[in-house]
């Protein structure tokens, strides 16, 4: 009987909990009560509801279930650019950038103006805009090439036509504009004919742009068309204002006479506004990090604008806030990739380059662990930015508009570049801080802040944006489960409710299992040497997603403003995305062996900052009962068992080494830049060095054996080329190679100097030449602080 009692109350409880009309009102009901009363799930507003739902998820809702389809992530496009997009890079974009040196350009306070004028021949401020408009109508991958080359030569260059083809009026037209106005205005700023800015937030709304302040209101008219600005900001700060012709304008919309017939408080508006308008004042200029680009506060004072100037019209009037959010969901993964690609690849260049030729104690300074373990962190993280770029591209492309992996693609691409530009400073030395034509790194140094800042400041898109907005809108259940909350709809409440809590007990125990087996529970969809990254992935994954759950639960609405905690899952989320786009390059450019090594420094890397994530997350995770016992039980152990650890001193020598080498690795990695020919250009000589003192080298190691076979007297190689030349132990075209490659080192090596003159002039606008003219050198016996015996004096 008490066994018949026992089995029936069991069954009971199954039907309760599996039959879903027995559920909703015995179970749920009472859940979907408690979690109010509680507020366990976060309140959204408007303007964060906006931006949740600007674009759609991608792949990375794949880490957020715990079960990441690698094999579908690996079927994701990577383009590869036409034939003509090839030849506007090998034509247009190389010779803009031979136009100007980053040097000249800063000297002038501004591009010269025949490149002004180039760049508005070749229609570089329509690169996005369709042909049928007059642009080139290049895709996002064609665009950030374009990017990727300029940045390499100034970031100059970048800024100036970076502005006009992402957030700029142009991008807002294309997607939301009438048929009239992008007749009207896409052709003329293709050309150039119109030059456009972009005015977004104010002093006191800063990165929180729904908070702005500036107005405009409706006035009466024969047509009720007028729009005047009362009560624009004093100040709004945007790139690209001092010449511009057209300013796109977000702001407040009210109609108090409900002239327009849809209420009287409208919202955030985008509007066009030309600048030649009486009220707008364009007469101030800002300086950000002294980087000669044009960034300029704006005032406007009873700017009448006619209603047609809304962007999309009246029907689109106090969407604006939507527009942005939809435009930058995309767009902020483009141009930032680009840019921080491109100043990678040339740090990667430079710096490999110094370390051959710059040499301390009888060596080449590359041939030092201290400097080999910078080179390879800036070969990785090469890597890993440019596989992020040509990933995102990729999607974007296909139409997808993945807001929380543009966020990611932002800020992760801006901070890996902060970190390759502080260690190419440090491998430069006294190079690196002597401004002058032959210091390539020193300006890419002091611009570097304004990519962290714009657009979103990164510590705001790290713990905000990608896991905090990215945990609602990629989670496969959370957002579902807020809006039947808001609802009351308690039958989509109850499915989603189970659902969620079947996978977070899935993944618990799949965390579990994958922990016990270092992944081998997992079938990665390649086999070879990457396989075991893919299962890494797939365990990280799983532990991911529990620990958001287990958060979610534990915090509830609180957790948004537990930005250490938000900030941690963000980086292993970023993680997941950077290792996946590593891998995915490694697969699409046919696995070759000769990248297998700094794949695998990348991959290694990128599961080291998801296990210190982790580590931080179960450390700090403040739940009652679960994060302690997580934190006796699973930290040590996790601990013990890493995901990951850093990569080895073998790996990182093995890396570094194939940097400083000239051939396919370095060609490989530094393929998408501007490399001059001319070895009178800072970045020519370096190069033509590099090969030089390469070749020499083979010949000093002869000279070298005969020394050690006692055919020469004791002594270092260079000091006995005479003798080894004299007595035929090496040719007559030898002895000339070696004599010219260190002489060639020795010019290479020297910083840039100014007479007193010279030096009061730089920064002074001035006429333009050819780029990085022939320098007349003359040398005296000063030292600096990179070790250097000979410094010189250009003239």
């Amino acid at each position: 009987m008490v066994l018949l009692i026992g089995l029936s109350l069991l069954l009971a409880l199954v039907l309760v909990f599996t039959v879903p009309f027995l559920r909703r009102p015995l179970i749920s009901r009472w859940i979907m009560r408690g979690i109010r009363a509680m507020k366990l799930l976060p309140r959204i507003s408007d303007t964060e509801r906006a931006a949740i739902e600007a674009g759609n998820v991608w792949i990375e809702g794949e880490f957020f279930t715990g079960q990441p389809n690698f094999g579908r992530m690996l079927q994701e496009p990577y383009p590869e650019l036409p034939p003509a997009v090839q030849a506007f890079l090998q034509g247009p974009v190389e010779q803009v950038c031979e136009l100007a040196s980053d040097w000249q350009i800063y000297q002038g306070k501004d591009l010269p103006p025949q490149v002004w004028q180039y760049l508005k021949q070749e229609k570089f401020f329509g690169l996005m805009i369709p042909e049928e408009f007059g642009g080139l109508g290049f895709s996002n991958l064609a665009y950030s090439a374009v990017m990727v080359k300029l940045a390499s030569r100034s970031f100059s260059y970048v800024a100036t036509v970076g502005v006009a083809n992402s957030l700029g009026p142009a991008k807002l037209l294309l997607r939301y504009g009438t048929p009239e106005q992008k007749a009207r205005y896409l052709p003329r700023l293709a050309i150039g004919e119109e030059i456009p800015c972009f005015a977004l937030t104010e002093p006191m709304a800063g990165s929180d742009a729904a908070n702005l302040s500036s107005r405009r209101r409706s006035i009466p008219s024969r047509r009720r068309s007028a729009l005047p600005a009362a009560e624009l900001a004093e100040a709004l700060y945007h790139p690209g204002c001092e010449f511009a012709t057209l300013l796109g304008l977000a702001f407040r919309l009210y109609d108090p006479e409900n002239l327009l017939g849809k209420g009287t408080e409208w919202g955030i508006t985008c509007a066009l506004v030309p600048t030649h308008l009486p009220g707008v004042h364009l007469d101030r200029r800002h300086d950000p990090m002294g980087v000669p680009f044009f960034n300029s506060p704006t005032e406007g004072h009873d700017v009448i604008l006619p209603v047609d100037q809304i962007i999309g019209g009246v029907a689109q009037a106090g969407q604006g806030w939507k527009m942005l959010m939809q435009t930058l969901a995309a767009g902020r993964g483009i141009s930032f990739p680009a840019t921080c690609s491109g100043v990678a690849q040339l740090v990667s260049r430079v710096t490999s380059a110094h370390a051959v030729v710059r040499q301390q104690f009888g060596l080449s300074i590359g041939r030092f662990e201290g400097i080999e373990a910078p080179l390879a962190r800036i070969a990785g993280l090469t890597y890993i930015i440019d596989a992020t770029r040509h990933y995102t591209c990729g999607a974007v492309d296909k139409g997808e508009q993945p807001a929380v992996v543009s966020a990611i693609a932002k800020y992760t691409t801006t901070e890996l570049a902060r970190q390759i530009i502080n260690d190419g400073m440090d491998i430069m030395g006294g190079s690196g801080i002597c401004r002058g034509p032959h210091n390539l790194l020193a300006h890419i140094y002091t611009a570097t802040p304004i990519s962290i800042t714009v657009e979103g400041a990164n510590i705001l898109t790290r713990t905000l944006m990608i896991f905090g907005q990215g945990a609602i809108r990629c989670h496969p259940y959370l957002y579902g489960e807020i809006q039947a909350l808001e609802a009351g709809d308690l039958v989509n409440f109850d499915r989603l409710l189970w659902r969620h809590l079947g996978t977070f007990l899935m993944n618990g125990l799949r965390s579990l299992g994958l922990s016990l087996t270092q992944g081998q529970l997992v079938s990665p969809p390649v086999p070879g040497p990457t396989a075991r990254y893919y299962r890494k992935l797939t365990w990280a994954a799983a532990l991911f997603a529990w620990l958001t759950d287990i958060a979610l639960l534990g915090y509830g609405g609180r957790l948004k403003r537990q930005e250490n905690l938000t900030g941690r899952f963000a980086d292993v989320l970023s993680w997941l995305y950077l290792a996946t786009a590593t891998l995915r390059r490694y697969h699409a450019e046919g696995q070759r062996s000769e990248a297998l090594p700094l794949v695998e420094w990348s991959l290694q890397h990128s599961l080291a900052q998801i296990q210190q994530a982790c580590q931080g997350v179960l450390s700090n995770l403040e739940v009652p009962i679960v994060g302690s016992l997580l934190r006796w039980t699973l930290l040590p152990w996790l601990r013990l068992n890493p995901i990951g650890t850093p990569p080895a001193d073998e790996l990182g020598s093995n890396v570094a080494q194939a940097l400083q080498r000239p051939g396919t690795l370095r060609q490989h990695l530094t393929a998408g830049i501007y490399v001059p020919s001319d070895p009178e250009q800072a970045l020519g000589r370096l190069d033509h060095t590099l090969a030089q003192v390469h070749q020499a080298e083979a010949i000093l190691r002869k000279v070298k054996g005969a020394i050690a076979v006692g055919q020469l007297p004791a002594g270092k190689p260079l000091q006995r080329l005479d003798t080894a030349h004299a007595q035929h132990l090496i040719t007559t075209a030898e002895y000339a190679l070696v004599k010219e490659a260190a002489a060639l080192r020795l010019a290479a090596i020297q910083v840039d100097a100014f007479t007193l003159e010279e030096y009061e002039a730089i920064g002074i606008p001035a006429k333009q030449g050819k780029a990085d003219s022939t320098l007349l050198t003359t040398f005296a016996n000063t030292s600096n602080c990179n070790g250097n015996e000979l410094a010189p004096v250009t003239r």
